[in-house]
């Protein structure tokens, strides 16, 4: 399985609030964005939001540290997609 690494233009992560974090994913080739959009979120995992007219996907999930809080280690959750670029897409 190709990894989201080998198959995204850009993935890059943010805060979407001090409990929450947002995740990009854009793609350059329509048809592989449609393949990677028949593949399935489980709803109660991840808010996953389909942006076709920008090739993208953005998904929003909460996060294991409140921002800013004993143990956090990235309060702007900018380095948070680093690990997602290993996950297998099964297309």
């Amino acid at each position: 399985m190709p990894r989201i690494r080998d198959i995204a233009a850009v993935c890059k992560s943010k805060n979407a609030g001090p409990f929450e974090l947002t995740i990009d994913v854009v793609f350059d080739d329509p048809a592989l964005f449609d393949k990677v959009k028949r593949t399935r979120v489980r709803a109660e995992d991840v808010l996953f939001t389909v942006y076709d007219a920008a090739l993208a996907f953005k998904a929003t999930l909460p996060r294991l540290v409140p921002a800013g809080d004993i143990g956090d280690t990235d309060v702007y959750g900018a380095q948070q997609h680093g690990p997602l670029l290993d996950v297998d897409i099964p297309i």
